[in-house]
């Protein structure tokens, strides 16, 4: 089977997107995670801009990375130096790394107005930037910056710049589409061209995603001969960003016949896109092909029922292959075949009155403002009580929530709440940063001392919507909360008049579906 080298810079373009920064124990933890996915190369950033880009190649030296070579990015050198007094050429050097990627012009344009030499002297500039490296026994790979708009403008002059790039020893030339606005078409047709040119030389493509064809460009760019792919994980970069690697490696595998990574790390792929976006302190995109949470979730009550009969139906892939899994949502347009789908996942033996019982009350609670597609606990703790299984772990006596603002400006929240456990009562108090908070750590303090495990859970999200609005200050509202332990992630949620009281129920749902887990 053809191999396709993967070529990762998230910590290098990925960073540039905007909202993104990485600290350096945040690169050290993602280059592990990559080297871990199994990745050719990990481009560590641009080592000349600052002390903590070098910190990072000391540092990731330490590591001992088994599979990925760590690559570090600079310019070519300026155009009134020399090789030997680069700042950029010798910060790659000092990084001390098996390979350096140097970005070059060419496009005439840039030549003339950002570099303001003559197209000759490029030339040379690019040909003696390879050569130094090369001379240094470091791996070079040669980034073509806006390859494709000046081959468009003059194909002459951009073949030009690839010829003295690979003269001087690049083992890879590498066409950029840094404006993402070429299309896949145009991708296939110049990378071929480029390919039959330099036959003996390793082409590579990477794409931005300017006109959301960056996935579909590179695939093009392999069809055409390309064989190293570079991009981002979840498409991180500036503007609209770069390439998915995440989609691009599950394309080339799965669809085209190719290697990008040894086949047992393709189940790895959804694991390393949730990781990354919370080291980048990003929501998961839910849309995200193969890795995101939507990517195999079914909600049309005939697909569910079509997927019950046979997972081609409605599926382009097992979603197992790439670590995802199947989602049933639940809502008021489910059908019988969503409960039942997931009656089965949870091993309960298909049922259709039963079904028919949980449907009838799923709709029933949303049209009181309640929604299950992102409330997986609560759904199962629902199916539970209709199923008359549930035996609650504590009994609400009361709660109470209070908010005081002093003379000072500060604000203090206070919540009491009143339990009963078993034959015991519980009853205590809990200071947090809103009610919400207050009331969260007033329960688990009423709990902790019954179900230890408790203190395993924490909240990281927590969603309010008003569901009518016109209502004014009377609308119902909606609370969503995610929780997680050691193990697992789970929604939970609560619908009232009053936010404090919709906000309790997705609380007492969250560690109830906890405690369930456990042997009482």
């Amino acid at each position: 089977m053809t191999n396709v080298a993967i070529y990762d810079t998230t910590l290098r373009d990925g960073m540039q997107a905007e909202g993104v920064s990485f600290s350096l124990e945040d690169k050290l933890a993602i280059a592990k995670c990559l080297d871990g996915l199994g990745v050719h190369y990990i481009e560590g950033g641009y080592a000349a801009s600052n002390p903590k880009e070098m910190q990072f190649f000391q540092e990731v030296a330490k590591l001992g990375l088994s599979h990925s070579k760590i690559t570090a990015f600079g310019n070519t050198r300026r155009a009134d130096g020399t090789v030997e007094e680069d700042a950029s050429l010798n910060s790659i050097v000092a990084c001390q790394c098996p390979a350096g990627t140097l970005v070059g012009k060419t496009w005439d344009l840039h030549v003339t107005t950002v570099l303001g030499c003559s197209l000759d002297e490029n030339l040379t500039i690019c040909a003696e930037s390879i050569r130094y490296l090369k001379d240094k026994g470091i791996e070079a790979i040669f980034d073509a910056e806006h390859f494709f708009d000046g081959y468009r403008a003059n194909p002459e002059y951009a073949l030009k710049v690839l010829g003295a790039a690979a003269e001087a020893g690049a083992d890879a030339l590498v066409l950029c589409d840094t404006n993402g606005g070429s299309l896949p078409t145009q991708v296939f047709e110049i990378t071929q061209e480029v390919c039959k040119t330099f036959g003996s030389v390793v082409v590579g493509i990477h794409t931005h995603n300017d006109t959301d064809c960056a996935t579909a460009n590179s695939l093009a760019a392999v069809q055409a001969g390309a064989r190293q792919v570079q991009g981002t994980i979840n498409g991180l970069g500036e503007r609209c960003g770069n390439a998915d690697l995440c989609a691009v490696v599950a394309n080339l595998a799965f669809k085209m016949g190719f290697e990008p990574l040894e086949p047992e790390k393709l189940t790895s792929l959804t694991e390393t896109s949730r990781f990354v976006f919370e080291v980048a302190n990003l929501a998961p995109r839910m849309s995200l092909p193969y890795v995101g949470e939507s990517a195999f979730a079914h909600k049309a009550g005939l697909h569910v029922d079509a997927l019950r009969k046979d997972k081609r139906t409605y599926e382009h892939l097992d979603p197992s292959v790439v670590g995802n899994e199947r989602r049933f949502l639940i809502s008021e347009l489910s059908g019988k075949s969503n409960i039942l789908a997931e009656l089965e996942k949870a091993q309960i033996t298909e049922d259709k009155a039963l079904a028919r019982k949980i449907l009838l009350r799923v709709q029933e609670l949303e049209n009181e403002g309640f929604q299950f597609e992102a409330a997986n606990a609560s759904f199962s703790l629902l199916v539970k009580k209709i199923m008359g299984a549930f035996d609650p772990s504590f009994e609400l006596i009361k709660y109470h929530v209070n908010v005081e603002k002093r003379k000072s400006g500060e604000i203090v929240t206070e919540a009491t709440v009143k339990l009963r456990v078993g034959e015991a009562v519980e009853h205590v108090v809990g200071e947090g940063d809103g009610p919400v908070n207050a009331l969260d750590a007033a329960l688990r303090k009423a709990l902790e001392g019954f179900y230890p495990a408790i203190q395993d859970v924490s909240l990281f999200d927590y969603k309010v919507r008003v569901v009518n609005a016109r209502a004014g200050t009377a609308a119902r509202v909606r609370v969503v909360i995610e929780s997680r332990d050691k193990h697992a992630v789970w929604g939970t949620v609560g619908a009232s008049e009053n936010v404090i009281e919709a906000s309790w129920l997705a609380l007492v749902d969250s560690v109830e579906y906890k405690l369930q887990q456990l042997d009482r």
